[in-house]
């Protein structure tokens, strides 16, 4: 093409508005995304799990304290309405005072001045018996008016406050649960971007780490010995627990049908006449703590740094316990998660906090 011709095509293209590319290289195809390792997958699903499960426990504990407000709430309504009938017998019983003192008044001459005028002495001791009677009656009634006066005005601001503390609770479980299953999505976002192979690697990795873990743990010696009997309450909250076995796991479940981690421990524990209380924080924070290396079935072992989960221990190494979301309760290695220590309910009555009121239905 001459020189003419190519400053032709080009004043038409810049005129046209066209702008003149660069012929493309070969081209070149898009490294295909990297396969995050198993290792870190299970890192991820095992902290959110985790997240999860701290907040359930959070949420349970927010669940009790709520309980515990409304049955507060309930006995004050109860003494607030028999204070207020109370009040109203004492307010007829001025009233009458009232309308005697008036008619008493009217007459020309007071009952004082008729018993003076008596020509009866015994008589006239009797009416003044009677008039002293009549005296302390309307002293009592009075003073049993203003102090029921008074016990109404204070269960009413108690009434008020109780019922104020129960609208902040149960604001506040709302939020706990929102908070619950927003970690439950992050688990199913991630469980659902994973392939069936990968699914089946990260299962066979997770189980490869317990039992290494467990290898370890067993050949610390941490555990002891382990022939030691469980205590009666002991045997009787295994036995409950290990009835359970198969059933699935919900977040803040108690059962009988379902249960969370605590649920299945206080309620075992509750069945054996041991209450204990709700949540693994506390269960850890009020029970008494004993070594691994005295640990009996029946016990209760607390994983994680925060305290977060919990499992009794069956013996042989191996705890009963509602794993997770999705899961069924089952027996598991001791060492399935990181150990944080064990506590033992029937041995420090002081320790124990009662939640139910009776044996749980099997």
């Amino acid at each position: 093409m001459s020189g003419r011709l190519l400053r032709l095509v080009c004043t038409v293209a810049v005129a046209a508005g066209a702008v003149l590319a660069p012929l493309p290289a070969a081209a070149v195809p898009e490294p295909e995304p990297r396969e995050r390792p198993v290792a870190d997958l299970l890192t991820d699903l095992q902290r959110l799990y985790r997240e999860a499960e701290e907040a359930t426990e959070t949420y349970n504990a927010t669940e009790e304290k709520l309980k515990e407000k409304r049955a507060e709430v309930s006995r004050l309504d109860a003494a607030l309405s028999k204070a207020r009938l109370s009040l109203y017998d004492s307010r007829g019983a001025a009233g009458r005072l009232a309308r005697q003192q008036y008619q008493h008044s009217s007459t020309d001459i007071s009952p004082y001045v008729r018993l003076l005028l008596a020509r009866d002495p015994q008589h006239a001791l009797e009416q003044g018996h009677v008039i002293g009677q009549l005296a302390r009656e309307r002293a009592e009634t009075v003073g049993r008016l203003t102090g029921t006066e008074h016990r109404a005005d204070e269960l009413a601001r108690k009434a008020r406050r109780a019922l104020d503390d129960q609208l902040t609770l149960a604001a506040r479980q709302k939020k706990n649960r929102d908070a619950v299953r927003g970690k439950l999505v992050g688990v199913e976002e991630l469980l659902a971007s994973l392939t069936a192979e990968q699914l089946t690697r990260l299962a066979e990795f997770e189980e490869k780490g317990v039992e290494k873990a467990q290898e370890e743990l067993t050949a610390s010696g941490a555990l002891g010995e382990d022939a030691r009997k469980p205590s009666r309450e002991g045997e009787t909250a295994l036995r409950y627990a290990r009835r359970q076995l198969g059933k699935p796991y919900e977040w803040g479940a108690e059962g009988p049908r379902t249960y969370d981690c605590s649920g299945l421990t206080s309620r075992a524990w509750a069945h054996a006449g041991t209450p204990i209380p709700r949540t693994s924080q506390e269960q850890w924070a009020r029970l008494q703590r004993i070594p691994l290396k005295e640990l009996r079935p029946g016990d209760l072992v607390i994983y994680f740094p925060e305290a977060t989960h919990v499992a009794i221990y069956a013996g042989g190494g191996k705890v009963i316990e509602a794993p997770r979301t999705g899961e069924r309760i089952r027996i598991s290695p001791i060492a399935a998660h990181p150990l944080l220590g064990a506590v033992r309910p029937d041995d420090l009555p002081g320790a124990r906090a009662p939640r139910h009121a009776g044996p749980a239905p099997a």
